[in-house]
């Protein structure tokens, strides 16, 4: 398996043995951006090995950061399951810059950590001193080659299409200038880099857990892009695993597929995630896939004074961490004006008689989807608990396979959360009750309706 890669705030280390540099690693990313994750158990490649963990393992992690990181932090250091093997994580951030490892300066670039000379220690003190505070209209580190005329031809047409934008694709300086996403001098803003950055300025984090709880994963990926195709890769996360079912109305001899919970929804919670979330924070967007709801994250706080409610009654106003980004994201009609992104989601579960939640949290904005419970046809009251359960897991497969052509060991697995072994088990199962047929090798095999 691959946990992505590496990047300027997300470090792979083999196995604690190269502890050391994960302390190196931690002081140069807090440097750059303020905080980030490490993670023991993982090569540089992205490749999923696993780390021996005894005892005193998390402990010598953290007195190796005590110890050799000033000023100290206080990192979450925890153990998880990855790929069904044991993998150490460590999430830290700070706003005490410089940090010091080892009593020497670092500073992260790209995947590397680089010690820094006289000069570049003065000029790490200035850029923390006059930082700005309107982070999206700040001006940003890439040029204006950096900026991809591909991606900046796209958003244009989707803007023009919308009747948002009325003046054609000249040049990308003259598009640029005209969306106020230049500043004096020619060097694009923050949220220019976002949106059409050449090389990818964003990630995010897509995880299904094998219960209703954030212990064992089923599946994580981490991917990196512009807020575009950021939400885009997200939006089909969902799509690929969540369940469909299969409705003939009459009205058409076609059957027509319906997702659990309102697509269009979660592409609004994708869109507004990235619309107000804290750039200034080390964490990044996350996308969570539960057995019983579908949660999406980003680390921006709630605007102080007003709750969900106020924008679901009409009474709350539109409240922008990044205006210009917000702007920008408007007249492609990615977003909405005038705060109506919740009461747009609301609408939409309130219409597929879908559950949902708005979470506000200590340091960040959770909108929460409710997966609705799998209904077993045909349960026997009467039978034992273990034959139950056979039951309800071939019902879910058949129901599964009413809407897919084939079912695999994998999907068995993320369907009810358990193991390879258990997977397997359930499907021979079905072949001796002549329900399925296998097709395909070992490595390829899948299993269709009788």
């Amino acid at each position: 398996m691959i946990f992505g890669k590496e990047s300027e705030i997300l470090e792979f280390k083999k196995t604690t043995a190269e502890l050391n540099e994960g302390v190196v690693s931690i002081a140069s990313i807090l440097n750059k951006h303020g905080g980030g994750e490490l993670y023991f158990g993982i090569r540089n490649d992205g490749t999923v090995l696993g780390q021996q963990i005894g005892e005193s393992t998390l402990r010598d992690v953290s007195q190796a950061i005590a110890n050799h990181i000033e000023p100290r932090i206080f990192p979450k250091i925890d153990m998880l399951s990855i790929d069904e093997k044991s993998c150490i994580r460590v999430i830290f951030e700070g706003v005490n810059t410089p940090y010091f490892a080892f009593g020497r300066l670092y500073e992260r670039v790209a995947d590397e950590d680089k010690q820094l000379t006289v000069a570049e220690v003065e000029s790490l003190f200035r850029r923390k001193i006059t930082q700005i505070s309107d982070w999206d209209s700040t001006v940003s580190d890439i040029g204006l080659d950096d900026i991809s005329e591909a991606k900046l031809k796209a958003y244009m047409q989707k803007a023009i299409a919308s009747g948002r934008i009325a003046f054609e694709y000249t040049t990308k300086e003259e598009v640029l200038g005209k969306l106020n996403l230049l500043l004096p001098g020619g060097n694009p803003c923050n949220a220019a880099s976002v949106m059409f950055g050449e090389s990818p300025r964003l990630e995010i984090q897509m995880a299904i857990f094998a219960t209703e709880e954030k212990l064992t994963f089923n599946d994580i990926r981490r991917e990196q892009g512009t807020i575009t195709e950021l939400v885009n890769v997200a939006e089909k996360y969902i799509i690929n695993n969540i369940r469909w079912r299969a409705v003939i109305d009459g009205s058409s001899l076609q059957r027509q597929e319906i997702p659990e919970i309102p697509i269009v929804a979660a592409r609004e919670a994708l869109n507004n995630s990235y619309a107000h979330k804290d750039f200034r924070v080390p964490q990044i967007n996350e996308v969570a896939i539960y057995s019983n709801r579908i949660e999406i994250y980003n680390p921006g706080t709630f605007p102080v004074g007003l709750s969900p409610e106020d924008f679901l009654d009409g009474s709350g106003k539109s409240v922008h961490r990044n205006p210009l980004l917000a702007k920008t994201m408007y007249y492609s009609k990615d977003i909405e004006s005038f705060g109506t992104g919740l009461k747009r989601i609301a609408d939409a579960c309130n219409e597929a008689g879908v559950k949902y939640e708005f979470k506000p949290l200590p340091l960040g904005f959770s909108v929460i989807f409710y997966r609705p419970e799998i209904h077993v046809v045909g349960t026997d009251d009467k039978a034992d608990e273990k034959t139950d359960d056979k039951k309800r897991r071939f019902d879910v497969i058949l129901q599964y396979l009413g809407t897919h052509e084939y079912i695999t060991t994998s999907t068995v697995k993320e369907l009810f959360g358990i193991r390879n072994t258990a997977a397997k088990d359930v499907i021979k199962k079905m072949i001796d009750a002549g329900l399925l047929v296998p097709q395909g090798g070992n490595k390829t095999r899948k299993y269709y309706l009788k």
